[in-house]
């Protein structure tokens, strides 16, 4: 019996602690599997998505490329407006000098030319007294002739 009592306890272990079966084993993974594929049809999805915000931020870095190319050349436009600026400030100046000087010509030959009116108006007085003086020098010399 004790034999017989030791045999049932081992059977009775092995089929409490035995091995699984195929249907088992099957029932434990499916869902697994199940998970699995849609958790690989995710990624494969992520992964999409990955490829095309590569593909976006490639047209993004061209974008900021060409934005900096436009940028440089503005740049370059206005460092040439600021120095066509300061050549014309230079002109304006250079303009309100010649202005300066032209006036002061202007002046200055107007003086002259008030003077040369003066003098033209003393000549012409001297001239008057000079043929005043010469009619009386002539009358006096008549008279002289006379007597």
């Amino acid at each position: 019996m004790k034999k017989l009592l030791l045999i049932l306890i081992v059977v009775l272990v092995m089929t409490s602690f035995g091995c699984a079966s195929r249907d088992y084993v099957r029932q434990q993974i499916d869902p697994l599997v199940d998970r699995m594929s849609k958790l690989e049809a995710q990624l494969n999805a992520i992964d999409k998505r990955i490829a095309t915000i590569e593909t976006k931020v490639a047209m993004l870095q061209e974008k900021v490329a060409e934005i900096d190319e436009v940028r440089n050349a503005a740049q370059e436009a206005m460092r040439a407006a600021n120095e066509a600026k300061a050549l014309a400030q230079d002109a304006m100046r250079s303009a309100n000098e010649a202005r300066a000087l032209s006036q002061d010509a202007m002046k200055t030959a107007q003086d002259c030319c008030n003077r040369a009116d003066a003098a033209v108006a003393k000549a012409e007085a001297a001239a008057d007294r000079a043929e005043n003086a010469a009619q009386r020098a002539g009358k006096a010399f008549e008279l002289q002739q006379q007597k």
